[in-house]
């Protein structure tokens, strides 16, 4: 996972990472339940791209554990 390249967002608010630092090979249970739920809120909004985010919620809700 070191040598991935980073994405830039050129148009975006989003604050800048450091390329240097070092990333973990998994996400915590706590970054999956966050991406699960940006997912299916792009999903239910149903723009171009909610086919694709309704897939990859429905991926990752069956890797992870259930918040409750």
């Amino acid at each position: 996972m070191d040598d991935y390249d980073p994405f830039e967002f050129p148009d975006s608010d989003f604050a800048p990472v450091e390329a240097t630092t070092s990333r973990l090979a998994l996400l915590t249970l706590e970054e999956a339940h966050d991406l699960l739920r940006v997912l299916v809120t792009v999903a239910q909004e149903g723009g171009p791209v909610s086919a694709e985010a309704d897939r990859l919620a429905k991926e990752i809700a069956a890797r992870v554990p259930s918040e409750n």
